[in-house]
């Protein structure tokens, strides 16, 4: 495999998203700055979490599975972002759901729809 391959991460925390792409090659201490870059949050107040584990600054992405044949663009590797809090803590995982889109009208469904012609 050819060195430096790039492979595509989604990183979020919250209802933030945050998508890039880095090298798998890049240490994680380098994808925390570029996502200081991005929020203005130091790279010594930011923990990574690939699976629910933390993501060490001294390991490169490929250490955490994250290789070009599995974080393609159309399917990104998903990781987790925390803050440290003011208290020297680190925030537990939060994510906020993605939102489903609503349910289709009536008009728009099939013919296997029931129609309700009481209403009538």
């Amino acid at each position: 495999m050819a060195a430096g391959m790039c492979v595509y991460l989604m990183i979020r925390r919250k209802k933030t998203t945050i998508f890039t792409d880095a090298k798998e090659t890049t240490n994680v201490s380098e994808l925390k700055k570029i996502i200081q870059g991005i929020t203005k949050v130091a790279p010594d107040s930011q923990r990574l979490f690939k699976d629910d584990r933390v993501m060490e600054d001294n390991r490169c992405l490929a250490d955490y599975g994250l290789i070009s044949t599995t974080a393609r663009a159309q399917s990104p590797a998903s990781l987790s972002l925390t803050y440290r809090m003011e208290n020297g803590e680190f925030e537990t995982i939060d994510i906020t759901p993605l939102s489903s889109p609503p349910e289709l009208p009536d008009v728009m469904k099939g013919q296997e729809a029931t129609h309700d012609t009481s209403a009538n």
